[in-house]
């Protein structure tokens, strides 16, 4: 569902048709399994701020919500027009319960996320500009009395004045499936760590496939337990390996299916 240029007055009356019945009585959102094994509470936190990034921050952000958008949960993505529908299809998200929301600008960027946090699951987002400490208290009380969860979709933790609870990021990539210049893009190998605040003290890490060449994500001995994954280098084709060290507007990091999802920062 698409929401153009919205208005404070539409985003509430949408979240008043979108709005669970009833209150959430998980107080975690669930995860794929090879996720939720770097996570401390094995998913996502209601009421908790997390922020991904690194060479894959669109794809980790949703493959972390594909589950709850899987159980009905709904997912807005504000002021995200690098995100890609397909791929997001492919890393489990119900596409039906994804309410995709147009740039409201920097003055209207958080009283619009403030109207989704009443009503949807997770909120994906990436804040036009730093986010005062007041601003950040404000949205994250409302996130914890709602159960919602906030996730910054690429750029840099920064743009916060509180450290968010956890940060998931993709240090490294090697996309497989090209070869000798020819061939199609079938999975995308990522070291991907887990550091925070909400017993994440101590980083945990693990190689994933993101995507997998079946779609989702996945451990990387789950398909091959020769797979490595190298240190960042530059662009290159060789030995049936497509090398990508960014992701971003105009780089090729997230095109795997013909869909771009830049880090949007």
């Amino acid at each position: 569902m698409a929401v153009a240029a919205p208005d404070l007055a539409s985003l509430t009356l949408l979240g008043q048709r979108i709005r669970p019945v009833t209150g959430a009585t998980e107080r975690v959102l669930e995860v794929p399994e090879v996720l939720a094994d770097l996570l401390p509470h094995r998913g996502l936190q209601r009421g908790s701020l997390v922020a991904t990034g690194g060479t894959a921050a669109s794809s980790l952000a949703l493959a972390l919500v594909g589950p709850t958008s899987a159980a009905g949960g709904w997912v807005a993505a504000v002021g995200l027009p690098h995100l890609g529908l397909v791929a997001a299809a492919e890393l489990g998200v119900d596409l039906e319960r994804v309410l995709l929301v147009e740039d409201p600008g920097p003055t209207r960027w958080a009283a619009s996320l403030s109207a989704l946090l009443d009503a949807v699951e997770v909120v994906l987002c990436l804040p036009p500009r730093p986010v005062t400490a007041g601003v950040q208290r404000r949205l994250t009380a409302q996130a914890r009395d709602r159960g919602s969860v906030i996730v910054q979709v690429g750029g840099t933790v920064e743009r916060w004045a509180g450290t968010p609870d956890l940060v998931v990021e993709a240090s490294a990539a090697r996309w497989r499936g090209v070869g000798s210049g020819h061939g199609h893009l079938r999975g995308r190998l990522a070291q991907v760590s887990v550091t925070g605040r909400r017993g994440a003290h101590r980083p945990r890490r693990a190689h994933l496939w993101l995507p997998a060449p079946g779609g989702g994500v996945s451990a990387v001995s789950a398909v091959s337990s020769d797979e490595s994954v190298p240190s960042p280098s530059p662009p290159s084709v060789a030995g049936g390996d497509l090398v990508v060290p960014s992701e971003g507007p105009g780089a090729s990091g997230e095109g795997w299916n013909g869909t771009h999802l830049g880090e949007a920062g």
